[in-house]
């Protein structure tokens, strides 16, 4: 169900991000959604599916008091949000469900109620990429990283003015984790984590989450959010491998080249189209990707694309305005923050607010270049 026929209701982070000690991932969960059932103007009592990512969906049903006739625990990693949304929509269309929540909850940081990360020994990754260091999420983008820029003709330069960029968006964010000024010296000097990457190329770990509500379009019209509905115009979502050593080009991702031409023909829809975009940065390369990938600017065009101006305040096209992964806040599954910033800027809510936003892309990434997800938001429904 596409062309506006699906909205986001409801849509609210935890009431704080960044260090929470106080409160444990399930916690985290349950804040964010009754956040976000209030925003809607809903409660408990309407919801009748679940989708999450991490922990179980009955786990967070069960703790929220509902008893949902729909399930949806798709985890492809940062990106499963847009396939949740996307999911919802069709259960939606289906019949499957009359209203789906949304949650996302992670301890990042402070690690209270979070699983232990283990990798299975057994799996493709664990035979074939950990015993060679490729263990962490900055280790295993280094080669693709490297492979990019070399066959574009780039530096660490272009690496560092997508930091610089998403540190403008975030000076005066008082939710962000980062807010002081930086240049691209400064992101150049900065401690060396694994190359090309210093640390502010790197995502910062934080705690938070963040809900959705999603419910038709002709049920929006009858709550009292109707006002700040924002409508799905269409989306998509792929998949390439799960290692990145198997990518077919290290330098360019064919799952982000499939789900975003999905969502653009489903949206019925240009680039041209799009005000404001929001693309998972966990590592400052990952924009770069992404602008190309999508197609918003051609081979090789990307890191002078950014370094120009074009993604800040006043550029052709705004990108991560609420400082993105490298600065607002990364929990380890950046997707919900991303949609959140989405919703916000259509709505006319954002701390950084674009002047007339009616159409967002929203592109998020999973694991370590595994699978993508493409949503097309807009303000009205077409």
């Amino acid at each position: 169900m596409h062309g506006g026929q699906v909205a986001i209701v409801g849509a609210a982070e935890t009431d704080t991000i960044g260090k929470r000690p106080d409160i444990s991932v399930l916690g985290l969960h349950a804040e964010a959604a009754r956040n976000a059932l209030r925003d809607a103007g809903m409660s408990i009592h309407d919801v009748d599916g679940i989708a999450t990512a991490g922990l179980y969906p009955q786990d967070i049903s069960h703790y929220l008091g509902i008893t949902p006739r729909w399930l949806d625990g798709t985890l492809v990693g940062g990106c499963s949000f847009m396939l949740h949304v996307r999911h919802a929509a069709a259960a939606i269309a289906a019949g499957a469900a009359d209203v789906v929540l949304i949650t996302h909850g992670e301890s990042g940081r402070s690690g209270i109620g979070a699983d232990p990360w283990v990798r299975n020994p057994a799996s493709i990754n664990g035979q074939f990429e950990l015993p060679y260091g490729a263990q962490a999420p900055y280790s295993t983008f280094t080669v693709p990283a490297l492979r990019f820029l070399h066959d574009r003709n780039m530096t660490r330069e272009h690496l560092a003015h997508v930091a610089v960029a998403q540190r403008n968006w975030a000076a005066n964010n008082p939710r962000a984790a980062r807010r002081e000024p930086l240049t691209v010296d400064a992101v150049l000097n900065a401690p060396m984590v694994a190359y090309p990457f210093t640390r502010d190329m790197c995502c910062v770990v934080t705690d938070g989450g963040g809900a959705l509500v999603v419910t038709s379009a002709e049920r929006a019209a009858d709550l009292p959010s109707a006002g700040r509905a924002v409508y799905l115009l269409g989306s998509g979502e792929s998949a390439e491998g799960a290692v990145v050593s198997q990518m077919a080009d290290p330098g360019s991702f064919a799952a982000f080249r499939a789900a975003g031409a999905e969502a653009f023909a489903t949206a019925g829809i240009t680039h041209a189209d799009v005000d404001h975009l929001m693309a998972y940065d966990a590592f400052a390369h990952l924009p770069l990707y992404m602008l190309e990938d999508l197609g918003f600017v051609g081979r090789g065009e990307s890191g002078d694309f950014v370094a120009a101006g074009n993604t800040v305040k006043g550029g052709r096209l705004p990108m991560n305005t609420n400082g993105g992964g490298l600065s607002y806040t990364h929990s380890g599954m950046y997707g919900m923050f991303a949609i959140q910033e989405a919703v916000r800027q259509l709505r006319g809510e954002a701390v950084e607010q674009l002047p007339d936003a009616r159409i967002s892309f929203v592109q998020g990434v999973g694991m370590f270049f595994a699978a993508a997800g493409s949503l097309v938001l807009a303000r009205e429904p077409r």
